[in-house]
């Protein structure tokens, strides 16, 4: 495979990525809205990641890529405070197969 079509290979994929984000987020907000709010900063911090790579893929500055790699860690933190602050919510009381239902 040429060095062409794999670039373009790899930012369909990186396309792909993002495009099955954006539709879990529609989906989380539209199944559970208010349990939305507890994984934003994380699905923020996922979606900040691959934007910088397709950002790095199609050859964008690098204050961009910077500002979608900060726009992560920002995110990532936010994610460990609330994790911290209510680890209740992010824990479940029953392991899947074991009686949890699976929403």
């Amino acid at each position: 495979m040429d060095r062409l079509n794999e670039s373009a290979l790899l930012l369909h994929l990186v396309d792909l990525v993002l495009a099955v984000s954006l539709i879990e987020l529609l989906w989380l907000s539209l199944r559970r809205p208010t349990g939305l709010a507890n994984l934003a900063p994380n699905l923020a911090a996922g979606l900040s990641l691959t934007l910088a790579l397709r950002l790095s893929l199609v050859g964008a500055g690098a204050a961009w890529i910077v500002l979608c790699l900060a726009a992560a860690g920002v995110s990532h933190l936010l994610d460990l405070l609330a994790r911290r602050r209510h680890p209740d919510l992010f824990t479940p009381t029953q392991p899947i197969g074991q009686g949890r239902q699976v929403p």
